[in-house]
């Protein structure tokens, strides 16, 4: 018995997390057990480290894969994950020596989308 796979009409998948913007604001609440306040305070800290991070990363510092790393994993936390997974990129870049002009570019445009996300968000409460 043949399938004929050829002839069927596919149908993309849908992504397996939901792209709802530069934050995942459902995955915030959870991380801060649905406590607003605290969704401010961990915004609002990421919204003020995040550029810095991404200004000492352009200087290529020695410790340039560990602020990479640092960056990752608070973006995750948060919910900004283009910006999780921008730095992820850089920071395998870095570690494999690679160039990584266009890496930073990326996190750049990663990071402002988030504050503007941000922005919005908190001053909406």
């Amino acid at each position: 018995m043949s399938l004929h796979l050829d002839r069927m009409e596919w149908m993309p998948s849908p992504p397996l997390a939901p792209d709802d913007g530069p934050i995942d604001f459902a995955h915030l609440r959870r991380m801060t057990l649905g406590d607003a306040a605290l969704e401010r305070e961990v915004l609002g800290m990421f919204s003020a480290q995040a550029p810095r991070l991404a200004k000492a990363l352009a200087g290529s510092p020695a410790d340039a894969a560990a602020l990479a790393h640092t960056l990752k994993g608070s973006a995750r936390a948060v919910g900004a994950f283009a910006v999780g997974d921008a730095a992820a990129h850089l920071e395998a870049l870095i570690r494999n020596g690679s160039d990584r002009a266009d890496a930073l570019s990326e996190l750049d445009d990663a990071i402002i989308q988030a504050r503007s996300a941000i922005e919005a968000m908190l001053d909406q409460r």
